[in-house]
């Protein structure tokens, strides 16, 4: 199947939620074996009925085929597959060297485009580090549950295996399916609804992909994650063979995602794309508010949190203690773990197709390393991934509110200088000066952030694990993480610690503890519950209760307490639109650098706000304390209205289909 605006022909005939890497490596292997001898197949333009006929022979090989549609699933844990990290302005690569630019950072960089789209899902091209094909299509993967749907409803396919486990399977293949449109959907706004392949004995026109409007889309989409969630188990209860396969929680947390963006200013009530029409001039979006899609998204996720905390879903708190911690330590690593911790509890969704692998592009090297040389270390840990000073603005000051807000602290003059003192030995070193910006912070800042001078726990920085006289970083020009070296340096001077384990081996990259990529946390579904109730129920108390259990395991006063002591705006938690600013920068930062802001920005419609505004930070140039801490312009960012709310599909797949309208703006 090539690129899919037109459908290409093919023939009709307790507690783990995700499924084990081990596990899904041996059964790709297998599939490797059946359809290697059959390119055509991975193709999904099988003229060959004997291949389908032998797929649904027998339950093992249905099984194998069962996999190949897990196998889609986007590359989330690989940054360089991920949108949702590169493309707005949380994370930057260093600006004067390409050797870690890549598709989608080239789209923060303005440099999308439709003769040839970057990080293309229409095609399946121009994505990751293989720039022209990447073999994961989406509409393929579409087409295979298609293919797989229609044969296991064939009650006489596969006549070894039980009805329980044809309609699980049947399940997790309508719920792939669904989530492949979501993801389309999410990226580019209408989009042809591919509910059965086509005949091959159709003209060429009748193959013809048409887009269809939002509402048509969130419909379908929804419809068939309700009847997937049917025919799903609560959990997976053999967890050494089926750990990762889809569970019903897992459903009702997308279904969730799809009703919120469905209920957001982007999809609902959004006037910019009231002329957008089909060829036969059907409108693709509803210009009119739909208030009743917020109360949908408010029963979603709340139907999504009961199911995930009746399975045993929590958010995460560090413990035992076995090490003698520091409650500094412990709470940071509570914050850190909620991500990097393997099958955690608050993982709801744990994408084990993909783990996560750039630990090196975000830790530098750093001070008292105890093994190697500098230079292995200099080459192993690069620490070039940046997160622009604007989002280290982003985290709240100590007192749990905006620092632009925090009446009892100022932080007006980020360039203000002053050194660490002891009874801040667990955030900064002891006697370093550095930047007004980098004290005085919530725990998330020091969990979530590494920066000249910032103290960084790993377990083996000193012998038994303690975290005294533990690692930090030094970053200006000339130093163990500072500018130097030709391809590795962190452009803005601020690092991702939130998302390197804590027990990945702090010298030596082969031990790096790799997890699965949390693509839904519980975090996000309390989160998700509360921005719809606020905007069913202004100002909700029970909003609030739900951004407090968050704040509770950040370490953070609840939000009236919080805002009545310390903000200049003490009342703004009890307006609608005040406590909708405060769920936004909430969900900013407690979902920073997983994917997430780049999403929200859009489906909030204030992603030509943000990504808007240069990015900046300090003058990585700098030898000395004065001349690092400068802020600079690193770039300054463009996001075109309407143009860049949504990617276009391209001029190949536009031209050749006289049915496909292009994004507006495009």
């Amino acid at each position: 199947m090539q690129s899919n605006n037109i459908i290409q022909p093919v023939q009709s005939s307790r507690n783990r939620r995700r499924f084990s890497g081990v596990h899904l490596l041996a059964c790709l292997t297998l599939i490797t074996g059946i359809m290697g001898s059959c390119k055509k197949f991975m193709d999904i333009v099988p003229d060959n009925l004997s291949t389908i006929d032998h797929a649904f022979k027998l339950r093992n090989e249905a099984e194998k085929y069962l996999f190949t549609l897990y196998s889609y699933l986007p590359r989330n844990g690989d940054g360089w597959y991920n949108p949702g990290l590169m493309a707005a302005d949380e994370i930057w690569l260093p600006e004067e060297s390409e050797t870690h630019w890549h598709p989608v950072s080239r789209i923060a960089r303005g440099q999308q485009n439709k003769d040839a789209p970057y990080f293309d899902e229409w095609a399946g091209v121009r994505k990751g580090n293989n720039a022209t094909n990447d073999h994961r299509k989406i509409w393929r993967a579409i087409s295979h549950c298609n293919i797989f749907l229609e044969n296991m409803r064939d009650i006489t396919k596969v006549p070894d295996i039980t009805e329980y486990d044809r309609q699980q399977w049947i399940g997790e293949a309508e719920f792939l399916k669904a989530y492949y449109h979501y993801y389309m959907f999410r990226m580019y706004g209408p989009i042809p609804l591919m509910d059965k392949n086509i005949s091959v004995d159709g003209d060429v026109a009748s193959s013809y992909a048409q887009r269809m409007p939002v509402d048509s889309c969130v419909r379908y989409i929804s419809n068939l994650l309700d009847t997937a969630f049917t025919k799903l188990p609560e959990i997976i209860k053999d967890e050494n063979n089926q750990l990762g396969r889809i569970t019903q929680p897992i459903v009702l947390a997308v279904k969730a995602k799809l009703w919120l963006l469905a209920a957001s200013p982007l999809f609902n009530g959004n006037t910019d794309y009231a002329g957008f029409t089909d060829t036969k001039g059907v409108a693709l979006f509803n210009p009119g508010v739909d208030k009743s899609k917020w109360e949908k998204a408010r029963d979603a996720a709340l139907a999504a949190i009961k199911a995930a905390e009746a399975t045993g879903s929590k958010l995460y708190e560090y413990g035992p203690d076995l090490l003698n911690l520091t409650d500094t330590t412990k709470l940071q690593l509570s914050i850190r773990n909620a991500v990097t911790g393997r099958w955690n509890p608050e993982h709801v969704w744990a994408n084990s197709q993909s783990y996560f692998v750039n630990e090196s592009l975000c830790m530098p090297p750093m001070e008292r390393l105890s093994r190697a040389s500098a230079s292995t270390i200099r080459f192993e840990l690069q620490g070039v991934w940046a997160a622009p000073i604007k989002i280290a603005k982003m985290f709240y000051s100590q007192n749990g509110v905006p620092i632009e807000e925090d009446k009892t602290l100022s932080f007006k003059n980020i360039e203000e200088l002053r050194a660490a003192t002891q009874a801040e030995r667990n955030y900064i070193e002891p006697g370093f000066v550095t930047s007004r910006l980098n004290y005085d912070r919530e725990p998330r800042f020091y969990a979530n952030l590494g920066f000249d001078g910032g103290v960084w726990y790993m377990k083996d920085g000193v012998a038994g694990g303690s975290d005294r006289n533990t690692y930090f970083v030094k970053a200006k020009n000339g130093e163990r993480a500072g500018l130097g070296h030709f391809t590795n340096w962190n452009e803005t001077g601020y690092f991702i610690k939130k998302l390197v384990h804590w027990e990945s081996s702090s010298n030596l990259s082969t031990s790096w503890k790799q997890y699965p990529w949390p693509e839904i946390r519980l975090a996000d579904l309390y989160l998700m519950y509360a921005e719809a109730l606020n905007e069913v129920q202004p100002a909700s108390a029970t909003a609030i209760e739900y951004i407090d259990k968050i704040r509770k395991r950040a370490g953070l006063k609840g939000v009236a307490d919080a805002w009545s002591t310390y903000s200049t705006n003490p009342g703004k938690y009890s307006s609608q639109t005040g406590l909708r600013e405060i769920i936004q920068r909430e969900r900013l930062i407690e979902l920073a650098f997983e994917g997430q802001r780049y999403w929200d920005l859009k489906r909030w419609k204030i992603a030509h706000e943000e990504l808007n505004k240069d990015i900046t930070g300090w003058t990585i140039s700098g030898k000395t304390t004065e001349t690092y801490y400068k802020e600079r312009v690193v770039f300054s960012q463009r996001f075109l209205v309407p143009r860049d709310y949504f990617w276009p599909i391209g001029n190949f797949d536009t031209r050749r289909n006289p049915l496909l309208v292009e994004n507006p703006g495009w």
